[in-house]
C-alpha cells in the first residue's frame, strides 16, 4: 500500500500562519491525509561573528519554535476533531536552514504545501510575502497561499471552488486538482476561461454581436469544454459551472474569488494577449485574491 503524502503547513507564529494551519488541518481532515506542521530556524550569518551570541540566539529561537509548533498542533487537532476526523495523523518538525530552500525540499514529499500570505519576516519568522512567492515559483507540489477574508480567524469553508482554465499544458493539472478539491469539499466547481484579443476592443466600437467577437467566444468555449472533458465522468458528484468571458484574467478571477472558498490556478499559460495562467497572473492573485489560492505547477513544464 502506498503511503499517503502529507499536507505540509509552515508556521512562524504570525496570524497569517495560524490561519494557514486552520486551512491545512481542515484540508487534511476532509481528504483523510496526514498533516505535517513545520517551522524553520535560520540564524543570520552576521551572528556567527560572535559565537556566544550565536549560540544563545540559536537556543532562544529553538525554544520559540518548539512553542510555536506545540500551539499549532493543538489548534490543528481541534479543527480535525471538529471535522469528525480524529484519526488524522498530526506531526511536527523543527527544521534548520534557509527558509525558501527548506520549504521547497519539504514540498518534494508533500501532497500540498500550505503557507500564509504574510508573516513575521525572514529573521523572525518565515512567511513573508517574498517567501510565499518564491516557494510558489519553485516548489514541485501544489502550493496553497492562505489569504483573503476570514471568519473568526478561519478561512472560508463555504462557496465554490474556482479554477482558471486556458489552452495551455499548465492548466491541465490545475483542472484535475480543482476537481479533486471540489469533490472532497462537496463544492460546486466554477471553471473560468478569460480571453482577450487586440482585434476585439469595446473602446474601438467592438460589441459581442460582431462576427469576429462571436468566433473567438465560440473558440474559447470549445477550449474550456476540451479541458474539462473526462473529468466530469471521473467526478460525477461535482457540479460544474462554465464561464467564458472577455476581460483581464486577474480581474475576473478576483471577482469570483470574493465568493469562493478556494481559487485554483496554474503557474503559467499560453502567453501573449490570450494567456490566462501566466506567471504574472498567478503571482498577482496570491497577493490580492480574497480567498486561499492553490497554485499548481504542471509536471510537463517543470524546469
Amino acid at each position: 500500500m502506498t503511503e499517503n503524502k502529507p499536507i505540509v503547513v509552515a508556521v512562524d507564529g504570525s496570524d497569517a500562519s495560524t490561519t494557514a494551519v486552520n486551512w491545512a488541518a481542515r484540508a487534511a481532515a476532509i481528504r483523510g491525509l496526514p498533516l505535517r506542521i513545520v517551522t524553520v530556524v535560520h540564524i543570520p550569518a552576521f551572528y556567527y561573528s560572535e559565537p556566544y551570541l550565536a549560540q544563545s540566539f540559536h537556543e532562544e529561537m529553538k525554544a520559540t519554535a518548539c512553542d510555536r509548533l506545540d500551539n499549532a498542533a493543538v489548534l490543528a487537532r481541534q479543527i480535525i476533531d471538529e471535522n469528525r476526523h480524529g484519526n488524522v495523523e498530526v506531526t511536527t518538525a523543527q527544521l534548520e536552514g534557509k527558509v525558501v530552500p527548506t520549504l521547497i525540499a519539504e514540498a518534494e514529499r508533500a501532497d500540498r504545501l500550505v503557507v500564509g500570505s504574510r508573516g513575521l519576516g525572514e529573521v523572525k519568522g518565515l512567511l513573508a510575502g517574498s517567501v510565499s512567492t518564491a516557494v510558489v515559483s519553485h516548489a514541485t507540489a501544489p502550493v496553497v497561499v492562505v489569504r483573503g477574508r476570514t471568519l473568526d480567524g478561519a478561512p472560508p469553508a463555504e462557496g465554490p471552488v474556482v479554477v482558471g482554465v486556458d489552452g495551455s499544458v499548465s492548466c491541465r493539472d490545475a483542472v484535475e486538482v480543482a476537481f479533486e478539491e471540489a469533490s472532497a469539499r462537496g463544492a460546486t466547481l466554477v471553471a473560468v476561461n478569460v480571453w482577450s484579443d487586440v482585434s476585439v476592443q469595446p473602446s474601438l466600437g467592438a460589441v459581442p454581436e460582431d462576427p469576429h467577437w462571436s468566433r473567438i467566444q465560440t473558440g474559447e468555449e470549445i477550449v474550456l469544454a476540451e479541458r474539462l472533458a473526462g473529468y466530469q465522468e471521473r467526478y460525477p458528484d461535482v457540479t460544474v459551472e462554465r464561464v467564458v468571458a472577455r476581460d483581464r484574467p486577474v480581474r475576473v478571477l478576483s471577482e469570483y474569488a470574493e465568493a469562493a472558498q478556494l481559487l485554483v490556478v496554474g503557474t503559467r499559460g499560453r502567453g501573449g494577449f490570450k494567456g490566462l495562467l501566466l506567471g504574472s497572473t498567478s503571482n498577482a492573485l496570491i497577493q490580492t485574491a480574497d480567498c486561499p489560492v492553490l497554485v499548481v505547477r504542471s509536471k510537463e513544464t517543470e524546469d
